[in-house]
């Protein structure tokens, strides 16, 4: 028995960490730390994901390929895309663009834990994102004491 669309987006989303999937607007919403990343629909008895894209890739895959990907409404003027999930949909595919769209909208802890297709997942890679950042130049200056700030020092008795 083949799983539906919505099986295989679920158990995409909720792999992904503190990934829930919560039912809003009668639809099911998958978020993170209580924002949406993807929202799966069913208009038309097409199912489809809406999630969040880079600046600039709405225009590429909706010029792409206008039969599975679109412009979704409520959220397209925002940048997200919408993909059509009814004609045998590439699942690697849907996994990167929900993948690249929990990224974005995850807190940066978790979004590290999170492999890009170009990277793979190191241990480095999440140990880099945990060090703390260093200050600025401008920072720096402004927490050096200048001389004239500098309190004189006491003798010694």
């Amino acid at each position: 028995m083949a799983r539906g669309p919505l099986a295989k987006v679920r158990e995409i989303c909720l792999a992904l960490p503190e990934g829930i999937e919560q039912e809003t607007w009668e639809i099911p919403t998958f978020r993170v730390r209580a924002k949406i990343f993807v929202m799966y629909t069913a208009d038309d008895d097409r199912p489809a994901i809406w999630l969040k894209a880079p600046p600039g890739s709405q225009e590429i895959l909706v010029g792409a390929d206008p039969e599975r990907f679109f412009v979704p409404p409520y959220v397209g003027h925002k940048g997200w895309i919408g993909m059509h999930l009814d004609a045998r949909p590439n699942w690697r595919e849907v996994a990167t663009l929900v993948k690249r769209s929990y990224r974005m909208t995850a807190p940066k802890r978790l979004a590290v834990l999170v492999p890009t297709p170009q990277e793979g997942f190191s241990a480095e890679g999440a140990e880099v994102a945990r060090r703390p950042r260093r200050k600025g130049m401008r920072a720096q200056r402004a927490h050096k004491p200048s001389a004239s700030s500098a309190r004189p020092l006491r003798p010694l008795r």
